[in-house]
């Protein structure tokens, strides 16, 4: 026995209305196409479901048992489908980001902000943490996806480029390196240099210290202090404890301190940052959604 689900809606609307004209409405096909259905679903189950006389139709012994079942399984398979529709048209969805904290309290809500304002059924749930835990939560499956810096060596995961920024010095309002036109590394080394504990800062100085190896007048650029947050170092800037150094898209809490900006010149040093998804597991509909706005609302914001 193998009865098809169409002949299954047809003899659960046939029930349902006690007529075999509004059943066949209600499933809009003609009439006889529906008589055609409940007697290929009676041969396949070698039995007579329905009676019919001139009035009215009764349900057999057999029929009235087969009801309350097949109609059931109708109703959690229609409630399932409409489920995933809901989730193909984004009406539904959550996504779960992860994302060092300095981009979650400046590149990411206001992103998140702006695709809600487009898909308010979908739940976009932020993880901020530590540059180094962004990888660890995409590999554990807490977060669907992470955004984070390039990492050496690259980690098991399918990694697409997001941006890449140079890096900008921060200094408080009123700094003499304010009156200047430009700021390099040269500068940097002139001052105590707050920034972040771990890869971060070892891969740029790494950079710094190989660009300007030879030149006549070397940097020995170097933290005076270390911290885990940016928005530590920040804090420590503003309070004229040393300068900074970040990427720009932490100018608006870079604002909110009362701190300047400044590109960093003489290397123009840059770092790039991905999404990160794990590979060989396919993302949801509101997961694939959200990370292709993310992506236009970067290029967008930096014209």
């Amino acid at each position: 026995m193998n009865p098809t689900l169409r002949q299954m809606r047809a003899f659960v609307a046939v029930a349902r209305t006690g007529n075999f004209t509004l059943a066949a409405q209600a499933m809009h096909v003609t009439q006889s196409a529906l008589s055609g259905l409940i007697k290929e679903l009676e041969q396949t189950l070698g039995a007579r479901l329905v009676d019919r006389s001139t009035r009215r139709i009764f349900l057999t012994d057999i029929g009235t048992e087969l009801y309350p079942l097949f109609s059931q399984m109708i109703d959690d398979l229609d409630g399932a489908l409409a489920n995933v529709a809901e989730h193909t048209s984004l009406k539904k969805g959550v996504v779960r980001v992860a994302a060092p904290q300095l981009m979650s309290c400046t590149l990411l809500p206001e992103a998140i902000a702006a695709y809600r304002a487009q898909y308010p059924d979908i739940d976009v749930r932020l993880g901020d943490t530590g540059v180094e835990n962004v990888i660890t939560r995409v590999l554990s499956g807490e977060a669907d996806f992470g955004v984070g810096p390039e990492r050496e060596p690259a980690p098991p995961l399918h990694a697409q480029q997001l941006f890449e920024m140079p890096f900008a010095l921060v200094f408080p309002k009123g700094h003499e390196l304010e009156e200047q036109a430009r700021v390099t590394w040269h500068d940097v080394a002139r001052y105590p240099l707050i920034s972040l504990q771990g890869q971060f800062t070892e891969r740029l100085l790494d950079d710094v210290h190989a660009s300007l190896h030879g030149l006549q007048r070397e940097v020995p650029v170097k933290p005076a202090n270390e911290v885990t947050f940016m928005t530590t170092a920040l804090a420590m800037a503003a309070a004229g404890l040393g300068v900074t150094v970040c990427l720009p898209y932490a100018a608006p809490l870079v604002s909110l301190y009362g701190l300047v900006m400044r590109p960093l010149e003489q290397p123009v040093l840059t770092r790039r940052f991905f999404v990160y998804t794990r590979p060989g597991r396919s993302l949801s509909p509101a997961t694939e959604s959200f990370i292709g706005f993310l992506h236009a609302f970067v290029r967008q914001a930096r014209g």
